[in-house]
């Protein structure tokens, strides 16, 4: 009579590295300057720079990371660098 073949243990799971929860400032360039909260309680996400004090708003979901709300002032950022005097888009102009 022979042995029952044992089942061979699953491989260990891999883990999720952390996202990272402070970031640099796109107004005055120092580096993890910036700090990013998350009020699930009332659903608002900032993010605040503690060297030259701006800070940035937006509504949050229970999927919202820090990332996303860094991410989403950054794009905030380059929209509004985007908009000319008279509030109309600047075009870009390729050749």
């Amino acid at each position: 009579m022979g042995k029952r073949k044992s089942r061979a243990k699953p491989p260990p799971k891999k883990r999720m590295d952390k996202l990272d929860t402070v970031f640099s400032c796109p107004f005055c360039n120092h580096g993890t300057s910036v700090e990013c909260r998350i009020d699930m309680k009332n659903l608002i996400g900032e993010a605040s720079c503690r060297i030259c004090q701006e800070n940035f708003s937006t509504t949050v979901t229970a999927l919202t990371e820090p990332i996303d709300i860094y991410s989403e002032w950054i794009d905030e950022c380059e929209r509004v660098n985007n908009v000319d005097d008279d509030g109309v888009p600047v075009e870009d102009d390729i050749d």
